[in-house]
């Protein structure tokens, strides 16, 4: 094992990302099992098979970048197409925090005679990264043609056209016959500026002698360290701590829904008392659905009303 790190697995209490350096420091690579955010985003959203995929990669594909960002930091992906699905996002936190969304959920095409192509989905357009610092006012953004269409392969040329790291990335979703999500993963190795030729036709030769399917290869029980290995081949490397248990987050909260419930103003709330109507919102980023009884719309009325008065 060229691994000298022992914990290769992590806990088993909650998936998170594993993130590697080779000895050198000429390679970086991070890797996740992402199988439960995106099926919990399939859940709240209710989407159908291909949005599914597009929107889990791209969850995916977030979470493996804001892994080697800083603390406080946030990257977000936005791929907008000419293609029925139209665009799909994705955020995620140097934590582990992570959500996804597309406009267009229940988008299915005539028939599936070309897969889960998300490529057809999109069609051409535009892939853009945000990456977010605390305190500053504006990401750093940067947008790139789409490539593919896939969203791993677009992911590696915005990071060479950006950033001038050359990489692989590889990101799966798999689903059942039902369509739900039975797996869901990726891996991302990254080479630094400045490394010599050697190197990098190493990790090709290894990607090429290999050539995994991740989303399978995590329905077959293997972690995230064994998506790694295979493109360290002959190169010495470690794991380096990164404890954060990847979760499926969004800001949105029952008392943002209120608050935004204040700005139908009395008669309108009074209308939704009146027809015993309770107020039911969902957030359009995530999915989460929130209701709002009627005591809590009458109570919300009656405290607008008073502070009209003053």
């Amino acid at each position: 094992m060229d691994s000298k790190n022992s914990n290769a697995n992590g806990p088993a209490s909650a998936e998170r990302v594993h993130r590697f350096v080779s000895n050198d420091f000429t390679l970086r690579a991070a890797a996740v099992d992402a199988t439960h955010v995106v099926r919990e985003m399939q859940t709240l959203q209710a989407t159908f098979p291909i949005p599914t995929v597009a929107v889990g990669r791209a969850m995916v594909g977030a979470l493996l970048m804001a892994s080697q960002l800083k603390e406080g930091q946030h990257v977000g992906l936005y791929v907008k197409g000419n293609g029925p699905l139209a665009a799909v996002y994705a955020e995620a936190q140097f934590e582990g925090q992570v959500r996804g969304y597309t406009p267009n959920p229940i988008y299915q095409p005539t028939d599936y005679k070309q897969g889960l192509s998300v490529k057809a989905a999109i069609g051409e357009g535009t892939l853009t990264v945000a990456r977010h610092q605390p305190f500053q006012k504006q990401p750093f953004q940067g947008t790139v043609e789409l490539m593919s269409g896939e969203i791993g392969e677009d992911l590696a040329h915005y990071l060479i056209q950006s950033h001038q790291i050359r990489s692989l990335v590889s990101l799966g979703v798999y689903l059942d016959v039902y369509g739900k999500v039975k797996s869901a993963g990726g891996v991302i190795i990254e080479v630094m500026p400045g490394v010599e030729d050697e190197i990098v036709d190493k990790v090709q030769k290894n990607a090429e002698a290999h050539k995994l399917n991740v989303s399978e290869l995590l329905v077959n029980g293997v972690k995230p360290f064994d998506l790694v290995k295979p493109f360290f081949e002959g190169i010495p490397f470690t794991e380096l701590d990164h404890n954060y248990p990847v979760i499926y987050h969004c800001p949105c909260t029952k008392d943002r829904v209120v608050r935004a419930l204040e700005t139908l103003g009395v008669a309108e709330l009074q209308d939704m008392v009146d027809k015993s109507e309770p107020a039911k919102v969902t957030c359009q980023i995530c999915g989460r659905p929130y209701e709002i009884g009627v005591e809590e719309i009458k109570k919300l009325k009656e405290q607008l009303f008073r502070e009209s008065l003053n």
